[in-house]
């Protein structure tokens, strides 16, 4: 894969990041996005493939980026397709910051070193390539407001972005609210985009943690109702999970400017 071509986590992060304080919206649904961004982009370059609502290998070729070749081997040692909410659901320690170093190395943004309280050292981080930015941009407004279906990366780069929540930090207020709810329309045209935007949900939503014996349990006939019924509560209580999960997932992104 040529250089020449921002990737989807890439832009992902460079949507997220507000110009004004150099910290990225939705930190911790971010990180969450980033792993999904990294299947869509490798799916993209032709090296896995969906599979029901698993991924498959089905290249495992490096594609020439180091961080997009790291996923795909681990994703090759797995050696049987692995579902999209389990994958993006595992920890992913460190990705967020990993993209930053590399956008600063490639002069997308320049990072600004400071302190919290006088006392914690923070790293913030400012876009330079401000085109970029408003390309990226540009995109994912035209495909709102025109109507027109969008190329499979914007369409996958939309559905990302509604997934981790950025709806509300592109298109603010009340103003914004039929530009997001477009935005959330633009899932549908791309399945892989699609199939990821959805998991990155789940996950947060606690979908991926149900236990399969709740289904099992209400199988077994009335004298298991009760147990059933508990399971069933307990996957669709609140989802304590997800936030401890999330809060794993940014535990290595002790630079505050990542958050």
């Amino acid at each position: 894969m040529g250089r020449s071509r921002r990737t989807i986590p890439e832009e992902l992060l460079l949507l997220a990041l507000d110009p004004a304080t150099g910290t990225t919206a939705q930190p911790q649904s971010l990180d969450l996005g980033l792993a999904g961004a990294q299947l869509v982009e490798l799916a993209l370059a032709g090296r896995i493939a969906p599979d029901g609502d698993r991924i498959a290998v089905v290249l495992p070729r490096p594609t020439g980026d180091p961080t997009l070749d790291s996923a795909l081997e681990l994703l090759r040692r797995r050696g049987s397709p692995v579902r999209a909410v389990h994958w993006i659901g595992g920890p992913r320690l460190g990705l967020r910051q990993t993209y930053l170093t590399h956008l600063e190395r490639c002069g997308m943004v320049h990072a600004v070193s400071g302190q919290m309280c006088g006392v914690l050292p923070t790293t913030r981080y400012q876009a330079t390539e401000t085109a970029i930015s408003r390309e990226i941009r540009a995109r994912l407004d035209t495909a709102i407001r025109t109507g027109v279906p969008p190329d499979p990366r914007t369409a996958a780069l939309a559905a990302l972005a509604h997934a981790v929540g950025l709806g509300k930090h592109l298109y603010p207020g009340n103003e914004g609210r039929s530009c997001r709810s477009r935005l959330r329309d633009l899932i549908r045209h791309d399945p892989m985009g699609g199939l990821v935007a959805h998991a990155v949900m789940d996950v947060q939503n606690g979908v991926g943690a149900q236990p399969r014996r709740a289904q099992a349990g209400a199988a077994s006939g009335p004298s298991s109702g009760r147990s059933a019924a508990r399971a069933t509560a307990s996957a669709a209580g609140p989802t304590r999970h997800v936030p401890e999960q999330a809060r794993h997932l940014a535990g290595g992104m002790v630079r505050a400017g990542a958050r």
